[in-house]
């Protein structure tokens, strides 16, 4: 089953957020058995970095991106979809662009994220962490 994961959940994993990192582990290990196939945007892999990068350093959150990149797909986002997130019903832009991205992945099953609220336009299912395993 193919899953998009909003920013939220990769920075769950790569900085430890307690209790919400628990969840994100759980989706990677299952990830890594077959049971999930993950997709981020390449926006998210960025962000992450910035903000991982920050408090854990380069060094240490280069490896920890690669880690990532081993086990999630990424989704790009060209100039018509930056367009299309614009013009969408989602407040928040970076939302807009998840949602852009993940419309993208041919049967995509599920947005992944802590705040479904951001996403209440979704034209894609969206689950908390805890949902998807429920």
């Amino acid at each position: 089953m193919k899953v998009f994961l909003d920013t939220n959940i990769l920075i769950d994993i790569t900085a430890n957020r307690e209790p919400f990192s628990k969840w994100a582990i759980k989706l990677f290990k299952e990830a890594k058995i077959g049971r999930f196939e993950l997709y981020t945007s390449t926006l998210s892999i960025l962000t992450t970095y910035y903000l991982t990068e920050r408090a854990l350093g380069a060094e240490k959150s280069k490896r920890v991106i690669g880690i990532i990149l081993k086990r999630v797909q990424t989704q790009d986002i060209d100039h018509q979809g930056l367009l299309n997130g614009l013009a969408g019903r989602f407040n928040d832009y970076e939302d807009a662009m998840q949602h852009e991205c993940a419309r993208r992945i041919p049967d995509i099953k599920y947005i992944v994220t802590r705040n479904k609220k951001d996403f209440k336009h979704s034209l894609i299912t969206v689950v908390s962490p805890e949902e998807l395993f429920t």
